[in-house]
């Protein structure tokens, strides 16, 4: 007597997805799990951020985090790479083609700045909270990899346009960086505060920006 073969298993059917993987037919939501580590370290800082807490912004689980990125770290650098580090790179691609005249620099810091809050309205926030205040997980990330190089371009071009005559000899070009970024990242931070002291909510961008450079103009003693 010969007994029936036994039936085949399909291969979907017969492997168990592991721990945390989506399906096929599942929406790719690593872009979700990184905006969502994004607004929580806006919110409440990138030390007090679990995986759990991105994995409930995202409305995700845990596991489904861990395979995306493996673990926290991993997930902050991936931050750092696909969100982060495009903002300060947008702000090095417009002084790059600034060329050497100190108007057209100053202006595009300044657009370069704006633009790209525009574009990353977290920018601002996440900058005074992970950069200016002491512990920040992102200052090493400023000092060891973006200011070295936006700062010696700078104040190089200052200090041969102050050698030229044609910027304002008390200036120290070393403090320009930081002059610019206060008169930019600083008001945008502090929007939502100066819009209810002077109940400002007209005012926007386009307003900071525009301040900034007449502000710059007259104080850089600009000539042709």
């Amino acid at each position: 007597m010969v007994l029936p073969a036994p039936p085949k298993r399909s291969p979907a059917k017969g492997r168990k997805r592991a721990p945390g993987r989506p399906s096929a037919d599942a929406p790719d939501q690593r872009a979700v799990a990184l905006d969502a580590a994004l607004a929580c370290f806006v919110r409440q800082g990138i030390a007090a951020t679990s995986l759990r807490d991105i994995a409930r912004e995202a409305g995700v689980t845990p596991a489904l985090l861990h395979y995306y990125f493996g673990d926290r770290q991993q997930l902050l650098d991936a931050v750092v790479a696909e969100r982060v580090m495009p903002a300060f790179l947008s702000v090095r691609e417009h002084l790059a083609q600034a060329g050497d005249d100190v108007a057209d620099i100053v202006a595009a810091f300044v657009c370069g700045v704006t633009d790209a809050i525009a574009r990353h309205p977290w920018w601002p926030q996440l900058w005074v909270r992970e950069v200016l205040c002491e512990g920040g997980a992102l200052r090493n990330l400023l000092v060891q990899r973006i200011a070295p190089d936006i700062a010696r371009l700078l104040a190089g071009r200052f200090a041969a346009a102050q050698a030229a005559g044609r910027l304002n000899a008390d200036l120290d070009p070393r403090l320009l960086l930081p002059t610019l970024v206060g008169l930019t990242m600083f008001p945008a931070a502090g929007a939502p505060i100066w819009r209810q002291v002077f109940d400002a909510d007209d005012l926007g961008l386009d307003d900071v920006r525009g301040h900034a450079l007449a502000l710059l103009d007259r104080g850089l003693e600009l000539k042709p």
